[in-house]
């Protein structure tokens, strides 16, 4: 990392919440962005299966301006509910955008689908959702198998029995008073690549564990075959923050950027087997230059995908980075 960039806890950049919630059983969960009053909001969504909730108030030309949180969640579509659950936790502590007869919070949403592992039939729902949000902004930031990367898993071109256990992942930096940081979920067709030297390190493993296979190579391989079941249980969702001032046009355009990082750490990513979702929350009032904090957030959100891997544990039959008897 270059010297002028400072590696710094997610936390630490002001404005904003994390909190998490998960079954560890079920094996799902989910994860909220409060903003301590409200924030501007960004998305760019480029993968062909999104599970989304309120979306569309992040369009340049919708009304709305600023929204009070984010959640990120496992349970696929079944996940949007437990949005209800920050709505309810936003209403009880006065938040929310006043329209006269009552304060109605701003909660957008996307969610990934874990119902291969696990139990198919645990789901975050409105409790979950209320119990994740974080009653202080000092929460750690932890990473791993919490909040909506509890259900996550990378390599799945073949299916459940050669993919691997992936997790939530963060990484901040801060350059000079400008603080951009990345929290995501890593539920990935593809294969995962370290940022820094190009090493794969979690992805599609050979069928006796030994090695990785090539999720690239194989996809292409189907190209000489008509073959559209692609194993849909994929969607790589995240976030960048920065305490830089941005409306929400230009954070649209931040969140495209900060997709290059996946770009650069997953492969294949993008497909229409994924739902791959980045917002781009802003709360502060610093100014910066637009493309140095999207640059910035293509690289933290890169090394957030590598922390999702690396923290993460392994379950019963899904290995962990940390569990491979090799070395790619």
């Amino acid at each position: 990392m270059d010297d002028f960039l400072i590696e710094i806890p997610l936390n630490s950049i002001p404005g904003f919440r994390t909190g998490h919630a998960q079954d560890d059983e079920g094996l799902t969960g989910c994860t909220v962005i409060l903003a301590e009053t409200d924030m501007a909001a960004g998305v760019d969504v480029r993968g062909g299966g999104p599970a989304s909730r309120e979306t569309e108030l992040l369009s340049p030309v919708a009304a709305c301006e600023r929204i009070h949180a984010l959640l990120l969640g496992g349970g696929s579509a079944f996940g949007l509910r437990a949005a209800e659950g920050v709505m309810r936790f936003l209403e009880e502590n006065g938040r929310g955008f006043d329209t006269g007869f009552a304060r109605v919070p701003l909660v957008c949403a996307s969610c990934l689908y874990d119902l291969g592992i696990g139990d198919p039939h645990a789901r975050p729902d409105a409790d979950m959702g209320y119990r994740a949000c974080p009653a202080s902004r000092h929460n750690r930031a932890v990473c791993g198998n919490v909040g909506a990367g509890t259900g996550c898993t990378v390599g799945k071109r073949r299916g459940a029995a050669a993919m691997m256990k992936a997790g939530l992942g963060c990484y901040a930096v801060r350059a000079g008073e400008i603080m951009v940081g990345a929290i995501v979920a890593v539920n990935a067709l593809g294969d995962v690549f370290d940022i820094d030297d190009g090493r794969r390190i979690a992805g599609m493993l050979s069928p006796d564990g030994q090695r990785f296979d090539d999720s690239e190579q194989a996809l292409f391989r189907a190209c000489a075959r008509r073959s559209d079941n692609l194993f849909t249980g994929n969607t790589t969702i995240g976030a960048v923050v920065t305490n830089a001032r941005f409306d929400k046009t230009r954070l649209k355009k931040i969140a495209a950027m900060a997709q290059n990082g996946l770009a650069r750490t997953i492969r294949p990513v993008h497909t229409s087997a994924d739902g791959d979702t980045v917002y781009a929350l802003s709360s502060g009032d610093a100014l910066a230059n637009q493309d140095a904090v999207g640059t910035l957030a293509a690289y933290v959100m890169g090394k957030a995908v590598n922390v999702a891997v690396r923290s993460a544990q392994g379950t019963p039959g899904c290995p962990a980075a940390r569990d491979l008897p090799f070395r790619a």
